[in-house]
Order: C-alpha cells, then sequence, then structure tokens
C-alpha cells in the first residue's frame, strides 16, 4: 500500500448548538489538514455533542443542510474524507449512524452505523459492518476499519478488547475515535500503535512500506 495518514479526532463532549459543534469540527480538520492527513473519524454522535452512548437517542434537530456544507467544502478543499456522527432514522426508530464528507462525493452520505465501517485508501466506498462484524465476509479491498465512540469504563475496556481481536482475526488495521478518552489504532496483526490518554486531541496514524507509525498531538 502507498503512503496514507489517518486521524481520530478525541474530545470530551460538548453541549452547545449545532453550529457551534460544525466549528469545532472545522477546527480539527484544519489541524488534520496540517498534518496532511487524508481520514478524519469524529467520535459518536459528534454533531450532537458526543452524547453517551447508553442514553435512548432523540431524533436529531431539524438541520439545515446547509449548515453541514462547510464540512464538505473542507473535505474537497482539503481531499479529505470526513466522518462525523449523528443519530439516523432506521427500521422505525434512531440509531447511532455516521455522516461521510468525501471529495469523491457531492452530496452527504448518511449510514446507520452499529460497529463500525471499513473503506481503503483510494477507494470511492464504504461499507458499514453490522451488529455481528465476526460473522463478516470482509472484502480485503478494504485496508482500514473505523469506529466513532462516546465510552468510559468499563464499557472501554470491553470494546477495546473486541476490537483488537478484530483487528487480528480479519488482519485489518483498526482506528477508533472516542470522546471520553483512549482513541487508538491497531494494525493488521491486532499490535497496538498508539493510544491517547485523554483530553482535546489529534491522533494520527501513517502507513508506510515499513508499516503503521502513530502520533498524539494536542490540540488547545
Amino acid at each position: 500500500m502507498s503512503r496514507w495518514k489517518i486521524a481520530a479526532a478525541q474530545y470530551e463532549p460538548l453541549k452547545t448548538s449545532v453550529r457551534e459543534h460544525i466549528a469545532h469540527h472545522l477546527n480539527f480538520i484544519d489541524a488534520a489538514a496540517r498534518q496532511q492527513c487524508e481520514l478524519l473519524v469524529f467520535p459518536a454522535l459528534s454533531l450532537l455533542g458526543c452524547m453517551d452512548e447508553s442514553q435512548c437517542l432523540p431524533a436529531p434537530p431539524d438541520i439545515d443542510i446547509s449548515l453541514l456544507q462547510p464540512l464538505s467544502q473542507a473535505a474537497h478543499a482539503h481531499r479529505m474524507t470526513i466522518i462525523a456522527g449523528l443519530p439516523v432514522e432506521h427500521n422505525n426508530r434512531f440509531v447511532k449512524g455516521i455522516a461521510v464528507f468525501a471529495p469523491w462525493i457531492t452530496s452527504l452520505r448518511l449510514f446507520p452505523q452499529s460497529h463500525g465501517a471499513c473503506l481503503g485508501k483510494g477507494l470511492k466506498a464504504i461499507s458499514v459492518v453490522d451488529e455481528q462484524p465476526e460473522g463478516v465476509d470482509m472484502d480485503p479491498a478494504f485496508s482500514l476499519f473505523t469506529t466513532s465512540q462516546s465510552v468510559s469504563e468499563p464499557e472501554l475496556l470491553t470494546s477495546t478488547s473486541q476490537l483488537q481481536r478484530f483487528s487480528h482475526q480479519f488482519s485489518i488495521a483498526v482506528l477508533m475515535a472516542n470522546a471520553r478518552g483512549s482513541s487508538a489504532l491497531w494494525d493488521e496483526s491486532g499490535q497496538l500503535i498508539v493510544r491517547a490518554d485523554r483530553g482535546s486531541l489529534l491522533l494520527t496514524g501513517q502507513r508506510t512500506t515499513q508499516g503503521w507509525q502513530g502520533d498524539i498531538i494536542p490540540l488547545r
């Protein structure tokens, strides 16, 4: 695989307006662009403030699509795929979902997300993994699995253990963005490359011919 740089945004949940959430996203996007990242993943429900996933999901506020236009513009300007989180209606209820902004799409794409999503450098596709990831037939064209979360202990310990096993089982790198700390990147063998502590930061990973390398960049 050619060189590929990816990032996960991490920050404590915010209670503010959708417009201010978008401005906060743009700050992280600018930071990721300075690091020449091609993919940026936000925590679960990031456009609502990374609320606790154990809570019952409300219907999303009426979001004027034009409010999200700056995220689409940033994706095109920086040649970056951006995955943000918001509730999505699925089977007559609202579930955790993702909004995808990318240079290769012209309109917002929404996906109900349960476990996570797969993608690959240069691929104009994304595949959302259902609630039984152990049973999926992993497409070898995908080289990265991403997951957006907002969980604390002990759910975090359970989740990270599952992700590490998933990485090893399917020989795929895994990037986790968790609002409440310990965002991480595992390589294709399930080996931990980099893990964050807590706080507002950008976790980055770069894939080269020598394998994955990671870094933590504080945001102020």
